[in-house]
């Protein structure tokens, strides 16, 4: 199997099960799949973060904020695998609960890994909400 194939296994898996936990309330996933090397940052639909403090800070705002997920998806637009470098550019399709309140959009989302250990690891978040 190559880099890449091996990258987009992960993508599909680790990746997707990390973003479905975090619609659904538990972002204990998405930080174990992050890095804990600077630098890290997001540019968020809703927050954005620079260094470990406030990524994780971030993170807790968003676990605190969804719930009930009923539907996530993510439709890979793009990606490339250069060393142990990766990036992803893709929609993400989301129905879940903000706030209590069920909402269903779609994130433009851009992410850029680092292989770390062995493992990928996401190093910066781009992701902004698609409108019509």
């Amino acid at each position: 199997m190559s880099d890449r194939d091996d990258f987009l296994t992960w993508v599909k898996t680790g990746l997707y099960q990390a973003e479905l936990a975090l619609h659904n309330g538990d972002a204990a996933p998405r930080r174990e799949i992050w890095s804990r090397n600077e630098p890290v940052s997001i540019l968020g639909a809703w927050r954005n973060a620079d260094g470990q403090h406030e990524v994780d800070e971030t993170f807790t705002f968003l676990e605190k904020s969804f719930s009930d997920c009923t539907s996530y998806a993510f439709d890979l637009q793009t990606n490339d695998v250069a060393g142990s470098v990766a990036y992803t550019a893709g929609l993400e399709h989301i129905s879940t609960s903000v706030d209590g309140k069920p909402r269903t959009f779609i994130l433009r989302a851009t992410q850029v890994y680092r292989r770390e250990g062995g493992e990928w690891r996401v190093a910066h978040r781009h992701a902004d909400t698609v409108t019509e």
